[in-house]
């Protein structure tokens, strides 16, 4: 089989399939901002792919970007809440519990940066898994959290669909 025929029927199954792309795409970067699901699941090269997949099928590039946003905006307020509830224990929860330096390192940047942290760690690889995590520990106020959640979870969400949608229509055609 040939990428061509590959790419062909990866399309014509998601044009089949359309009216689930959404919550698809919202179950992707829900697991990819939740705390501790983040760090298992490399979902992020595949995100960046779906927006090549999203502009094949024909698929309106809001739909894709609103189930992005929706699943990134609940799975980093759930870490939020665990980490509100839990604090510091959460991080005796594997796999943080055998990655010290990247709760540290979260720590470190939420102390640097306090409410943009939540904003700015949306965009960085390790810090995007325990941010809202940390922000939950340190008790940040919740319309504080959700501001700074909604909008990173908007421009993080067309910042990864966006690049493939737009190019493919250069490259696929």
């Amino acid at each position: 089989m040939d990428l061509d025929a590959i790419k062909n029927a990866v399309v014509a199954f998601v044009q089949t399939h359309h009216a689930y792309a959404p919550f698809v795409i919202a179950l992707m970067t829900f697991g990819e901002s939740l705390a501790f699901v983040s760090l298992l699941l490399p979902t992020m090269t595949i995100l960046i792919g779906v927006g090549f997949v999203i502009a094949a099928a024909d698929i309106p590039f809001w739909q894709a970007w609103l189930g992005a946003v929706a699943g990134a905006f609940l799975g980093n307020w759930l870490s939020y809440e665990i980490g509100r509830r839990y604090k510091k224990t959460a991080y005796e929860v594997w796999p943080l519990s055998r990655n010290p330096q990247l709760t540290l390192r979260g720590e470190r940047f939420f102390e640097r940066f306090g409410p943009w942290a939540v904003f700015l760690g949306r965009f960085f690889g390790p810090i995007r898994a325990v941010i809202a995590l940390i922000a939950g520990i340190f008790l940040m106020p919740v319309p504080l959290f959700q501001a700074a959640n909604m909008a990173s979870a908007s421009v993080w969400a067309f910042v990864i669909l966006a690049p493939g949608a737009g190019l493919a229509h250069y490259l696929l055609w």
